[in-house]
C-alpha cells in the first residue's frame, strides 16, 4: 500500500502520521488495501463507488474498515490513521495516546456515576 498523498488533509497531519509509522517501523508493503462499497447517505454517489477502505495488517492480524466520508483518498488516511492507533495500542500501550485517552475518558464517567451511599433516606 501506499501512503495516501492525495488525500485533502493540512499536510501537518500527514506528515504527523508518517512520522508515527516510522516511528513504530509499520512496513506499509504489509498492509493490504481493498476497497468496497460503502453504505448509509450519499445518494447515487455512494451507490456507485467503492469509497471504502478495508485495510487488512497480517502481522497483527489487524482489520480495519472506514467509510464515514465520501472520498476515497480521506477516507483511506483515515483508516490507516485509525490502523496506526490499532497497532500502537498493541505494540506499546504505554505511549499510546488514544488508549490514554480512553482512560481518562473512563476515569471521568466513573467519577460522575459513583454508587450512592447505603443509608437509607431519612
Amino acid at each position: 500500500m501506499r501512503f495516501p498523498d492525495q488525500a485533502p488533509v493540512r499536510p501537518q497531519k500527514k506528515q504527523e502520521l508518517q512520522e508515527r509509522i516510522e516511528k513504530l517501523g509499520i512496513d506499509l508493503d504489509e498492509v493490504e488495501a481493498t476497497y468496497v462499497r460503502a453504505s448509509g447517505p450519499g445518494g447515487q454517489k455512494i451507490n456507485k463507488t467503492s469509497s471504502a477502505v478495508v485495510l487488512r495488517y497480517a502481522p497483527l492480524g489487524i482489520v480495519v474498515k472506514w467509510s464515514r466520508e465520501r472520498s476515497r483518498a480521506l477516507n483511506q488516511f483515515l483508516a490507516l490513521r485509525e490502523l496506526v492507533d490499532e497497532i500502537e495500542i498493541r505494540i506499546s500501550p504505554q505511549t499510546s495516546k488514544r488508549l490514554q485517552q480512553q482512560r481518562r475518558i473512563h476515569a471521568r464517567k466513573t467519577k460522575r456515576h459513583k454508587p450512592r451511599s447505603e443509608t437509607p433516606p431519612s
